[in-house]
Formats: structure tokens, C-alpha cells, sequence
């Protein structure tokens, strides 16, 4: 049971193999699954790390064992696995770490309709009966393997979700970071006006080039300077399930999830007149009053794709962004998808003759720190420091961690639920104001 609590997060599960995550962990979880959802059928998929293939077979045996009738869906990305579960109505486990390091593996399940599945929605009743079953004969298996390949329908899904029928031809570098966007990328962007420039392509889950998480800037560089010496119209790049995708101009800069945010929403909001947009409270403050300006209405959650998701389900809304580049849509099932984002951008920016750079300004309203990590001995205790220091000075909101906003200025502080982390995120109408509140919380924090 220790092990199980340590793998078992607030949505998924994830852990090193063998030490924290085996076969015989993977098949306790397979029959826990089945038992708790009383799934008579499910759907299963895996991205191309190594120990991925072992740990779905023994996951299938688990499900199997309680007479499931399992859909392979075999190599796929994250959101190919949320397509299936949603086409279908079935209840689906995706193996994969994300953008962990190859030791990594691990598990994203769902509900039917790819309704995630959390701490509060089932994953702490699936840990606790993946432990009582740990150890024991799983019995013989009853149920029944079926293989299918979901890859062409996802991609003609998501392409029936943008209209791409008028973009001009656009040179698009992609760097898959030998994961799972080399997989999806080929087949999604068939028969679109698209020179594409493919980094990486090659599934390979020990990543010999540069980790799969392209929220670290040193694993961009190789898309940015394939940009610029393509003279690519824009890069993008996927992380190790590709369900995010980060955005690169023309120029080799990256361009603000936040951006993103805003320019999807204005395009959803083109065709859902007056319709909700979720955003979490660390986006740019540019995000709700753009969405506002174009005749939506903002909404607020914390930091987290349960919250987003279950946001969106309370309120209709016809999407959300995330400052990790996860993005949500409602004619998706209410599920993250980089490839459905990489696309609206490919649509905003081919419908025109500007460059990306040009497209993308007017959604880039104020300067942002970034998020910037910082360990600290005691999280509420250091907390409290900042509370003091900044007592007075602005409207404290308390949401998710602490929001302090001033005249022009704002800044949010939280705890990271793993690590003895503190996360800062800061943002202000002018670059010397925001330098100075992170300069200053950073500055408490090192006390």
C-alpha cells in the first residue's frame, strides 16, 4: 500500500519501473480498474517507452481476469486514447509518463466519454483495491482482446473540428522529441498545404536527443534553430504523450500559452457567439479581457486539467487554456488536445499573409516572469513571509495558493503538491514593474 500511495497522484499515476511501477503492480490496477468502473469493455493505449508494451499486457491480463472485453488501441498520444474512449463510450487507460524521463511510466485512466478519472473521481478506490489484490492470483482470464487501429479516425476527427480548407501553404518545423507526436503528426497533417520539417520523428522512448518536455527552454533549442534556418513559417513541439504543444514564431521565440489561450478562444468564440472560456488563474490577465472584449465570458478555476475539465463540464464552456499548454475543448469530449491548438493555429495564421510574430501580438498584452520554482524548507511558513510582506499593497485572493494584485501588477504563489516547491508566477504592464514584485517575492523566499 505505501508503494501504491506513492505512485498514485491527484490524476494519474506515475512512477519509475521496476522500483515503483511493475507488471505485477500494472495488472493489480487492470482488475482494480474493471472492478470499480464496471467497465464491461475498455479501450487501452501506450506511447513508445520502453517498458510500455510489458506494462499494458500486464494490465490487460488484470482486466481481462474480471472478463472485460479490451480494445487495443496500441501505439497512440494521449488525446488518440481520449478519441477512443470518447467515440466509443468506453471507459480508457493510457500508459505513459508524459514529459518524465525515460525511467518513468505510468497511467492516465478515464471514465466513458474520456471523463477523467481523479483522486475524487475513482483513483483513490482503484489504488486501494489495486493494493488488496497485490500479491493475490488474479484468476483466469475470461474476457476478450480486440486490436484497432484509431489513428485515422482521430486524425479526420480533429481535422472536421478546424476549417483548414483556405490556408495558404506554410513550412511548419515539428519537433516530436522522438515521442509520440513522430506517431500522429504524419497523419493528421496528410493532405493539408503543409511543408513539413520533422525533428525527431523517430519513436524512441529513451529520448537520444532531448527530453520530451518542451516547457524546458534548452529542449527548444533544436526547434528554434531549425525554424530560422528553414526559414519555417512556425515550429511547434509536442511533449512525450503529445497532448501539449508549445508554439514557436517565425523569429525562433516562443510564443505564450496564454497567447494561445486568447487566440483559440477568439476562434471558438467566433462560432459559439457568448459561450464560456476557462482559464486557470496564472494565465495573463490578457486571457479574460480578451475573452470578454470578444463577447465571452471569462471564468476562473485552479491550476490542474481536473479542475479545468470539471469546470467546463459545470458550465458548458466551449474551451479552456492552461499556462502548461494544455488545451480543452468542448467539441472534444471536454479533453486536452496539443494536436486540436497546433491546428487552429496553422488555421489563424494560414487564413492571412502575416507572420506568426504579427498574428500572436495582439494577444501578448503584458510581461510575464514565466514560472520560476524555488525550494523551500517550510512551504507555510515561507508563505506567511510573503503574505507579510505584500500585506497592504493589493487584493489577496486565495484561490489556489496566494494571489496578490496590485495597481498593474499581479503575482501568484503556490505550492507545488509533490515536492517542497514553491511556484511564482508574476505579471505586470511594464517589464521593470514586473521585475521588480519577483524580484522581490524571490527575495523573501530566500530568507
Amino acid at each position: 500500500m505505501g508503494d501504491l500511495a506513492r505512485i498514485f497522484k491527484a490524476y494519474d499515476v506515475r512512477g519509475v519501473v521496476p522500483d515503483e511501477l511493475d507488471e505485477p503492480t500494472a495488472e493489480a490496477v487492470g482488475a482494480a480498474f474493471v472492478e470499480v468502473t464496471g467497465a464491461s469493455s475498455l479501450v487501452v493505449a501506450r506511447d513508445m517507452r520502453v517498458s510500455g508494451k510489458a506494462l499494458v499486457e500486464a494490465f490487460v491480463r488484470g482486466a481481462l481476469s474480471r472478463g472485460a472485453h479490451v480494445i487495443d488501441a496500441g501505439l497512440g498520444s494521449t488525446d488518440l486514447l481520449y478519441y477512443a474512449s470518447g467515440s466509443l463510450g468506453l471507459p480508457g487507460a493510457m500508459f505513459t509518463a508524459s514529459h518524465n524521463p525515460a525511467r518513468y511510466n505510468g497511467l492516465k485512466m478515464c471514465h466513458a466519454g474520456a471523463v477523467p478519472v481523479g483522486s475524487d473521481t475513482g483513483l483513490t478506490t482503484i489504488r486501494d483495491r489495486a493494493a488488496e489484490l497485490l500479491g493475490t492470483s488474479p484468476g483466469e482470464p475470461t474476457g476478450t482482446v480486440e486490436e484497432r487501429d484509431f489513428l485515422p479516425g482521430y486524425a479526420d476527427h480533429l481535422k472536421s473540428l478546424v476549417d483548414l480548407s483556405g490556408i495558404r501553404p506554410l513550412k511548419v518545423v515539428v519537433d516530436a522529441g522522438n515521442a509520440m507526436g513522430g506517431h500522429t503528426v504524419p497523419a493528421v497533417f496528410a493532405g493539408l498545404p503543409l511543408d513539413l520539417v520533422p525533428l525527431y520523428f523517430e519513436l524512441d522512448g529513451t529520448f537520444p536527443n532531448h527530453e520530451a518536455n518542451p516547457l524546458e527552454p534548452d529542449n527548444l533549442r533544436d526547434l528554434q534553430k531549425a525554424v530560422l534556418d528553414h526559414g519555417a513559417d512556425l515550429g511547434l513541439a509536442f511533449d512525450g504523450d503529445a497532448d501539449r504543444c508549445w508554439v514557436v514564431d517565425e523569429r525562433g521565440e516562443s510564443v505564450s500559452p496564454s497567447a494561445i489561450t486568447a487566440l483559440v478562444a477568439t476562434r471558438e468564440l467566433a462560432k459559439h457567439p457568448g459561450s464560456v472560456i476557462i482559464h486557470n488563474l496564472i494565465t495573463s490577465r490578457a486571457v479574460p479581457e480578451i475573452v470578454t472584449e470578444h463577447g465571452g465570458r471569462p471564468e476562473r478555476t485552479r491550476v490542474g486539467h481536473s479542475f479545468i475539465k470539471a469546470e467546463m463540464a459545470r458550465t458548458g464552456a466551449v474551451f479552456g487554456g492552461e499556462h502548461s499548454a494544455h488545451y480543452y475543448f468542448r467539441d472534444f469530449w471536454f479533453a486536452d488536445s496539443g494536436m486540436l491548438a497546433a491546428l487552429h493555429v496553422l488555421a489563424a495564421l494560414g487564413e492571412q499573409d502575416r507572420p506568426l510574430s504579427e498574428v500572436v501580438a495582439i494577444y501578448s498584452r503584458y510581461h510575464a516572469s514565466g514560472e520560476i520554482n524555488s525550494t523551500v524548507a517550510d512551504v507555510p511558513a515561507a508563505m506567511e513571509l510573503v503574505r507579510q510582506a505584500f500585506a497592504g499593497r493589493g487584493e489577496v485572493d486565495e484561490l489556489d495558493g496566494l494571489t496578490v494584485t496590485g495597481p498593474g501588477w499581479w503575482f501568484n504563489l503556490r505550492p507545488s503538491n509533490t515536492e517542497p516547491l514553491l511556484r511564482l508566477n508574476a505579471e505586470a504592464d511594464d517589464e521593470a514593474t514586473m521585475t521588480t514584485i519577483r524580484d522581490e517575492v524571490l527575495r523573501r523566499l530566500a530568507k
